[in-house]
């Protein structure tokens, strides 16, 4: 394989990235500069050696425990159950939101073959457990078959945590991811968020 066709088969991996925009984009680095090529290459070096999950939510960060783990102008008696760590800044666009986080990992997806053991549910678990100053979880699983579903398995492992549970609004299109969504559906979503019932 050509170094051509080993860049566009790497490119067309990432997700939103077809066959042809990985060709584009191989050939538009191919007319950079040796200098800016060297930078991009850095630049991804970089995001791998250095961020990694925070310990305490699952935000990707370069710190740990993670700058909004540690902002003390941060609500902690609200926390906001999300998929994945690029949710976070989807919601935080939104300025509506001022608590704490945690990431799942992921939805849950049986065809794929992803359970409850492959999502951060215990974590969940164990951050609520005695002690805790969480009395509201806000479930911000995307709007899909497969975000409800994870939202009914959340809402059940902290059933019995005696903190309020509140799903957002379906202000979001179904199907829909909140990474891609605008600031004022979420900020509408959030605002319009409902009690989750057995």
């Amino acid at each position: 394989m050509s170094a051509i066709d080993e860049l566009v088969a790497e490119l067309a991996r990432l997700p939103g990235i077809g066959r042809k925009t990985a060709t584009r984009l191989t050939y538009h680095v191919l007319k950079q500069s040796g200098a800016d090529v060297e930078r991009l290459a850095r630049a991804l070096r970089a995001v791998v050696e250095r961020v990694r999950p925070c310990g305490t939510c699952g935000n990707l960060s370069e710190a740990d425990p993670c700058e909004i783990c540690l902002d003390p102008r941060r609500d902690p008696s609200v926390l906001c159950v999300v998929e994945e760590a690029s949710d976070i800044g989807a919601i935080e666009r939104s300025g509506e939101f001022r608590g704490h986080y945690h990431v799942l990992g992921g939805h849950l997806s049986p065809l794929d073959g992803v359970g409850p053991d492959d999502l951060q549910v215990d974590a969940l678990r164990r951050r609520l457990a005695n002690g805790s100053r969480v009395q509201e979880v806000i479930v911000a699983t995307n709007p899909s078959m497969e975000g409800e579903v994870t939202a009914t398995l959340v809402r059940g492992v902290i059933r019995d945590a005696g903190v309020r549970v509140t799903r957002i609004a379906l202000g979001l299109p179904m199907g829909g991811d909140l990474e891609y969504a605008d600031g004022v559906t979420i900020a509408r979503a959030l605002a319009a968020r409902r009690e989750m019932s057995d």
